[in-house]
């Protein structure tokens, strides 16, 4: 990662998807990458089929807007149409709430809402966050 860092701003994400669609999801990233002009590097823990792509803009750039932004959502997109999933490990955090209702849908983040309000009825522990 700090060799990344040498070329910008690298920004590590994550994807899960089926350890028998590992080649797939290499394939799509490249594709992602050339479609969406950014560099993109992947890690993976392949065991368990959870990659790492980390998307490396020129320093400065925006990883939340513009290409950067769009990459990410084609790799959301990616993961499912693999049978996977948004996130392998690294959780949701801010750049993934665009895309969180499509990974669990409205009934499991209403519930999950209704969970958190028992616990912060005033909503005052780690505002701003999707659940």
């Amino acid at each position: 990662i700090p060799s990344m860092e040498l070329l910008g701003t690298a920004s590590i994400c994550d994807i899960g998807v089926p350890r028998n669609r590992l080649a797939e999801a290499f394939a799509g990233l490249q594709r992602i990458e050339d479609e969406r002009g950014v560099s993109i590097f992947t890690i993976a823990h392949a065991a368990d089929g959870n990659l790492h792509p980390i998307i490396v803009v020129p320093e400065g750039q925006s990883i939340t807007s513009g290409a950067p932004k769009a990459a990410l959502g084609d790799m959301f997109h990616l993961a499912k149409s693999l049978g996977g999933t948004l996130t392998g490990e690294h959780g949701i955090g801010l750049l993934k709430q665009d895309w969180l209702a499509q990974e669990l849908g409205e009934t499991s983040l209403a519930l999950q809402r209704r969970v958190r309000a028992v616990f912060d009825p005033q909503g005052i522990l780690n505002p701003g966050k999707a659940i």
